[in-house]
């Protein structure tokens, strides 16, 4: 029996190793002629880091561009899946943690597949926590690909 994957979804941070796993997704969905679905879990800024934002950007620039940090990562990621060849591409920001975030889009949207960089956390922290894809590979309600994206391939 063959699988077909009918949504995909993947998540990114606007960082240089999650569009490695965008551009695994893209290629998939170009492929397959799946939707492809992008996802970025974000946390509301505090003040304190609008305010420095404030200062290093000027009082206005978030307002004039209409734009945030998740809204950007999905825009970039965007134009990567449309260069790849995807037809179908949609878009979500979620505030939350991203396991959290990437469960509720999958279960929401019937993704088939979700697509996540292996790139973790490697300190203190990430050892007490966990990193995403191995919490992901425990709670997904799809397939899972963790892409190697540390390496640079």
């Amino acid at each position: 029996m063959a699988i077909s994957y009918r949504t995909i979804l993947v998540g990114t941070d606007g960082s240089a190793t999650s569009f490695r796993a965008v551009d695994r997704a893209a290629r998939l969905a170009a492929d397959t002629g799946a939707t492809l679905l992008l996802a970025c879990a974000y946390h509301p800024m505090s003040e304190r880091e609008r305010q420095n934002a404030a200062d290093r950007l000027g009082d206005l620039a978030y307002k004039v561009q209409g734009s945030t940090p998740a809204d950007d990562a999905l825009r970039a990621a965007r134009d990567r899946a449309i260069a790849a060849g995807v037809h179908d591409v949609d878009e979500v920001a979620v505030q939350g943690d991203p396991v959290d975030v990437l469960t509720k889009v999958a279960k929401e949207h019937s993704a088939d597949l979700l697509v996540v960089g292996n790139r973790g956390l490697g300190s203190l922290t990430g050892r007490i926590l966990g990193s995403v894809p191995a919490s992901l590979s425990h709670r997904s309600p799809c397939d899972i690909l963790i892409v190697h994206t540390t390496d640079g391939r």
